[in-house]
């Protein structure tokens, strides 16, 4: 499928101690539109090689420019914990699954958590998030990620819409089982957000409000905070518990947790929806994210991409099951040239998704070619 690296550059990337800067080196146009003016795209990647060993699994970590204290906003990246977090939820209260049929004051359609999971992480559906922002809460969420050792992130809004940063949620029903029984959570109001103290919370030169522009870099302060450091250790804590301390493990039964893993990769055509709007790679930037090809049963991309304001990310596990190789790649940067934001004047198509699905791909052949080599 895709073209091999020539042997030079493959004894270039495989031979530096840090793998990323051979790749970022690679010469690939797609790569190369960002490297040579770096400073504009607020790059940084994390990159874990994973091995196989006779103790079990041995993990390789490496990181490119990747800072907590830099912000970027993470978009539809939130939905990862919070998908989790939801999951969890019903795990800590045996009368519930995530099968459990729920409501929301003022909506007749019943749902279930499960449902809201497969669309979050199917089509990034902003609704499902905010019907589990509600269940959970603000301060619920923050908490328990804090416990997980999520120290730098901060959920602090739903997503596109009116009442995003409101403290109080929405009275939820759940109903344990059809024969009318009802558990009602207590619904308390969450605590006021509080501004952010981070680095670059402040960006651009102007952005758009109310259909006109205001000449002032746009506050990020209140909004959403998941830093790469933090979904890159969600992703690795939640597929290979086994490298934390049980304290900081999300507490899913066998059955569930296998659920929620085969959701996180399931494609849109495996979800029942329409393959021309939502195709294969609609939620996978690394690898497919610049084509709209099939992609193959035996490549399993467990991730979570966001794109928003000019930036995009990516938190992914992926698998080949055909070629045993397996790696962990998290990845964001920014593609706003003209620095104005929320103008939808963003490169996303012409900078931003290329090199992702590029970067993607060399991190594949490095995997392939380093297993190889290993041999």
């Amino acid at each position: 499928m895709f073209k091999r690296l020539s042997s030079f550059l493959l004894f270039i990337i495989v031979g530096c101690a840090n793998p990323i800067e051979g790749i970022l080196d690679s010469g690939h146009p797609s790569i190369t539109k960002v490297m040579d003016s770096l400073e504009n795209y607020e790059l940084q990647i994390i990159y874990t090689q994973i091995d196989s060993t006779e103790a079990g699994y041995q993990f390789t970590e490496h990181t490119f420019q990747e800072n907590h204290k830099n912000y970027f906003y993470p978009a539809s990246t939130v939905k990862f914990p919070v998908a989790l977090l939801a999951a969890e939820y019903v795990a800590l209260h045996p009368e519930l699954t995530i099968d459990t049929p729920y409501s929301i004051k003022n909506d007749s359609m019943s749902r279930t958590i499960a449902r809201d999971i497969s669309q979050i992480f199917a089509i990034s559906d902003n609704d499902a998030y905010n019907r589990l922002y509600e269940l959970l809460g603000r301060d619920y969420v923050n908490n328990r990620l804090a416990e997980l050792g999520l120290d730098h992130t901060r959920i602090s809004h739903r997503l596109s819409a009116p009442n995003a940063h409101e403290n109080t949620r929405k009275k939820i029903q759940l109903y344990p089982s059809y024969e009318g029984d009802i558990f009602i959570p207590e619904i308390a109001a969450d605590t006021d957000v509080k501004p952010l103290s981070i680095n670059k919370t402040l960006k651009g030169k102007g952005f758009i409000k109310d259909d006109t522009l205001v000449n002032a870099p746009m506050d990020f302060t209140l909004k959403n905070a998941f830093p790469l450091e933090d979904q890159h250790q969600l992703m690795k804590q939640f597929f290979f518990p086994n490298t934390i301390n049980k304290k900081k493990r999300i507490q899913l039964n066998p059955s569930e947790k296998i659920r929620v893993k085969k959701m996180m990769a399931t494609l849109p055509r495996d979800a029942s929806y329409d393959t021309v709007t939502y195709y294969d790679s609609y939620g996978k930037f690394f690898m497919y994210g610049d084509t709209k090809d099939t992609i193959p049963s035996h490549i399993k991309i467990y991730n979570k991409v966001g794109y928003a304001y000019g930036t995009l990310t990516e938190t992914a596990y992926i698998v080949d099951e055909k070629e045993d190789v397996e790696f962990l790649l998290s990845a964001t940067l920014l593609v706003n040239k003209n620095g104005i934001f929320n103008d939808d004047h963003y490169e996303y198509d012409e900078i931003g998704i290329p090199f992702m699905a590029q970067l993607g791909r060399e991190f594949y052949e490095y995997a392939l070619d380093h297993k190889t080599t290993d041999l």
